[in-house]
């Protein structure tokens, strides 16, 4: 899906793109690629991702169909308003909510579900709407001569105090998920603390006026964050794994037994 939005995004800006330094290039804006060729590739790599998400349970259909209204509605964003990179979070995170669905977990029979998917989701927004930011400023110049609309562009001279606030929704909405969700100590101060940390070195560090820092940090900064975010859920996870009364129990030839030793909850729901 994201191939698909990708090119959707290409075909869109494709009279938009010749304009800016950095997208000028891309197969379609020069004509390497023709529109028609584009769309065709894009059903290709929609049927691909439908095939994918059968593999599924059914419930992430429904939660998945939904989702190409927000692919498609990113690339007229910039031509409408300041805030695309909002639009663009929507988009990315949705991921945050088809991973309750595809786990077996019914979001609307589910409160403590529900809940910790809407913090993950509103968390993941905040973090992309950061990333792309400063990803927005290797543009600006460019976009203000084109007449692409940007966060980057209309809060130019506040992006650092925007940036900071970003990741403190980020980070408390993580938190406010991992609580939600009955995560231990490990992860709030292993992923919130070190997600915190991290964002809190890439802003101050990040030379906005330089296009090639702005392209560092945009590509580094996120497995920075994401890894130490990764690193605490996953060692959160192994210690309250390793305390479950199950670990060490033998296998029995019941089969309901080994189901209910690979389903082990760790969460609350």
């Amino acid at each position: 899906m994201r191939g698909a939005g990708c090119t959707i995004n290409d075909l869109w800006d494709r009279n938009l793109d010749p304009h800016v330094r950095r997208t000028r290039l891309r197969p379609i804006a020069r004509g390497a690629v023709t529109p028609f060729k584009a769309l065709a590739f894009t059903g290709v790599q929609l049927f691909t991702g439908l095939g994918i998400l059968l593999q599924f349970p059914a419930q992430c259909l429904f939660y998945g169909i939904p989702s190409l209204l927000l692919v498609a509605s990113y690339p007229l964003a910039k031509r409408v308003t300041h805030y695309p990179q909002l639009v663009l979070g929507f988009t990315f995170s949705w991921g945050a909510i088809m991973g309750f669905p595809a786990l077996g977990v019914d979001l609307l029979q589910n409160s403590a579900a529900l809940t910790a998917a809407g913090f993950l989701y509103a968390s993941s927004i905040s973090w992309t709407v950061l990333y792309d930011m400063i990803y927005a400023h290797m543009d600006i110049r460019d976009d203000a001569k084109a007449g692409i609309k940007s966060i980057a562009l209309r809060h130019d001279a506040q992006t650092k105090q925007i940036l900071s606030g970003l990741a403190v929704a980020q980070v408390g909405l993580l938190a406010a998920a991992g609580v939600a969700a009955g995560a231990g100590p490990l992860f709030l101060v292993g992923s919130c603390g070190g997600a915190a940390v991290t964002l809190a070195v890439m802003i101050r560090k990040v030379n906005l006026k330089s296009v090639k820092d702005c392209w560092w940090w945009f590509v580094n900064g996120c497995w920075l964050a994401g890894g130490v975010i990764s690193v605490g859920l996953g060692a959160d996870y192994l210690v309250r794994y390793s305390q479950s009364p199950d670990v060490g129990a033998k296998l029995s030839g019941d089969d309901d037994r080994q189901t209910a030793l690979v389903r082990r909850p760790c969460w609350k729901f």
